[in-house]
């Protein structure tokens, strides 16, 4: 459920800083009695492509998932990790998100207030968002302005953008099957095409990823993916490149972790008095 509040506010907010500036299929049906699977045939690589590039719409038939985000930044022979946790609806493309920034050394949470995300269809909400911005101010970014579509920028992938990111998906190999969470799932790895999934994106994910097109290096993304026995996307993580941006040249592994489907999800969106449009300090400062 969305509840919607006046949406407004000028900010536009720079990528979440720190640190380095950036802050950036199915199951085999038959088991044993002590629940190992008793057949894994792997899947043609014909078939694993085509129910990745379905896993999407499979969510949105979900409804709803908690969800678990890391992203990790390497520049320059510097790493830096960020960490998330919330709940999303694929149906309403909205949900929230407690994102953890390490402190200088790369510690988690090394002095920094968790900062509060909220995902809604174009935007993205921060509070704690620090760069002098008031502690109780949210900033409203739109995210087909970013060049990167928000893929990054937020320190989280949108999760709903992750798994539409693989309706480009290609060049895909079976790895095997693995237990996640208690869950056993196939693993499977390849590239996906930003253009090629932007085409088949859903009307609420295209303009996103439309944007990051222009942000990365090339449009090829490898990607590890992870299904369960319903199809439904449980984990996948992407790793992309940057060709601008601060810092120009750098790499990103960001992944996305889903569980508890079918969770009850509830995002209010900031009122317009509650959203800060004064100036936004740049990253670093």
């Amino acid at each position: 459920m969305v509840v919607q509040g006046r949406r407004g506010g000028g900010a536009v907010a720079m990528a979440v800083a720190c640190g380095t500036g950036l802050a950036v299929g199915l199951l085999a049906t038959g088991c044993s009695p002590n629940g190992a699977a008793a057949d894994d045939q792997a899947p043609s690589d014909r078939s694993a492509a085509t129910d990745l590039r379905k896993s999407a719409d499979v969510l949105l038939r979900a409804g709803s998932a908690k969800v678990r985000t890391a992203m990790e930044t390497v520049s320059g022979g510097t790493r830096v990790a960020i960490r998330g946790t919330g709940s999303y609806d694929f149906r309403t493309n909205s949900g929230q998100l407690l994102v953890v920034l390490p402190d200088p050394a790369g510690k988690p949470s090394g002095g920094h207030q968790p900062i509060t995300e909220i995902l809604a269809p174009g935007a993205l909400y921060m509070k704690n968002r620090g760069a002098g911005v008031p502690a109780d101010k949210w900033v409203r970014v739109d995210t087909a302005s970013l060049a990167d579509g928000n893929l990054v920028t937020g320190g989280a992938t949108d999760p709903l953008a992750a798994a539409e990111l693989l309706r480009g998906a290609r060049d895909v190999t079976y790895e095997g099957q693995e237990l996640l969470d208690g869950v056993l799932v196939r693993h499977y790895r390849g590239t996906t095409d930003i253009g090629t999934a932007a085409a088949a994106a859903s009307a609420r994910s295209r303009p996103a990823l439309v944007a990051a097109e222009k942000g990365f290096t090339t449009d090829a993304v490898p990607f590890d993916a992870f299904l369960d026995d319903a199809g439904r996307l449980r984990k996948v993580r992407h790793r992309f490149h940057f060709a601008n941006g601060v810092p120009k040249g750098a790499s990103v592994t960001s992944t996305t972790e889903l569980h508890d489907f079918g969770t009850k999800v509830a995002v209010r969106l900031p009122d317009d008095s509650d959203i800060y449009a004064g100036r936004i300090a740049s990253a670093g400062r």
